[in-house]
């Protein structure tokens, strides 16, 4: 490998689990395409209101490394996970050899109590190390603040202390204008935050997915990015073409301002992710970390 090689920045993927036989098996084949790419990693999402951790997310970061050989990460959030249950993951996890773990505090619901064990991200982080510090753990970060957040400066303050009890590198949730990644990042090194930092980028290839983000998401729309999507809301394969020509961009961009890696918010599309695979390939590491 040539130092031209290893200073490329990572292609990583994020999935969800299917829940239902059809997506599982849409899934699978998903997945096969994904590998293929020789990805840095693959994200696997959870929810608090899905049923069972174990079966769902553990079991799909499972496959991923054992059966596709591809580094996996498990999403694991804290508020309605008891330290048990933590344990218990953290040994499915070590039976599958997937070493790396997203830790997210999870989204809070008004029907459903948090178990208490932990209140955020931070506490299961300082847990996990405790438990077994031979767990990489990843974190979450909002470059245009977290919606609860009193302030950019208490965002930042809490995201240090994310960092200070054991995460060892950032991803992003999704954005649309890189300006306020760059913004983000160098508010990071003010406050010592020295882990790497990857964008997360969602390709938008279609009406109802751009409409649940608007509806959604308090994420800052480019004009640019307006202009995309009301010219062509009717224009189905117009608005595919154009909202991978907009990350595309995105993600060109980023890379030559020397961002540590790309992670894609795939949706579980491969053709997405493999559209942009090909228009970028030659910015990445060609080699797929293998373990």
């Amino acid at each position: 490998m040539t130092d031209t090689e290893r200073q490329r920045p990572s292609l990583s993927f994020e999935i969800f689990p299917p829940n239902t036989k059809t997506s599982n098996e849409l899934l699978l084949d998903t997945l096969d395409e994904l590998q293929d790419l020789g990805p840095h990693f693959i994200s696997v999402t959870c929810s608090n209101k899905q049923a069972n951790l174990q079966t769902t997310t553990l079991k799909l970061a499972g496959y991923i490394q054992k059966n596709l050989k591809v580094p996996s990460i498990a999403h694991i959030t804290a508020a309605y996970s008891s330290k048990q249950e933590i344990r218990e993951a953290l040994q499915t996890l070590d039976r599958f050899k997937t070493k790396r773990i997203l830790a997210l505090r999870g989204d809070i619901y008004e029907d459903k109590q948090p178990t208490g064990d932990f209140q955020h991200a931070s506490e299961l982080i300082q847990f996990i190390k405790k438990e077994d510090p031979t767990f990489q753990i990843s974190g979450a970060c909002h470059p245009e603040i977290h919606p609860e957040a009193a302030s950019r400066v208490a965002d930042l303050h809490h995201l240090k202390e994310k960092v200070d009890s054991g995460c060892d590198d950032l991803i992003t949730q999704l954005f649309f204008d890189n300006d306020i990644f760059y913004r983000f990042r160098e508010n990071c090194e003010m406050v010592g935050i020295d882990v790497p930092i990857y964008p997360g980028i969602m390709p938008i290839v279609n009406r109802n997915q751009a409409l649940r983000l608007i509806q959604t998401t308090k994420t800052a729309l480019p004009r640019k990015f307006v202009a995309i999507l009301e010219k062509y809301e009717h224009d189905p394969d117009s608005l595919r073409a154009a909202g991978l020509a907009y990350a595309i961009d995105q993600i060109v961009d980023l890379v030559t301002q020397d961002s540590a890696g790309i992670h894609l918010y795939t949706m579980n599309q491969s053709q997405t992710a493999l559209s942009i695979y090909r228009a970028t390939k030659t910015l990445f590491k060609e080699e797929s970390l293998v373990v």
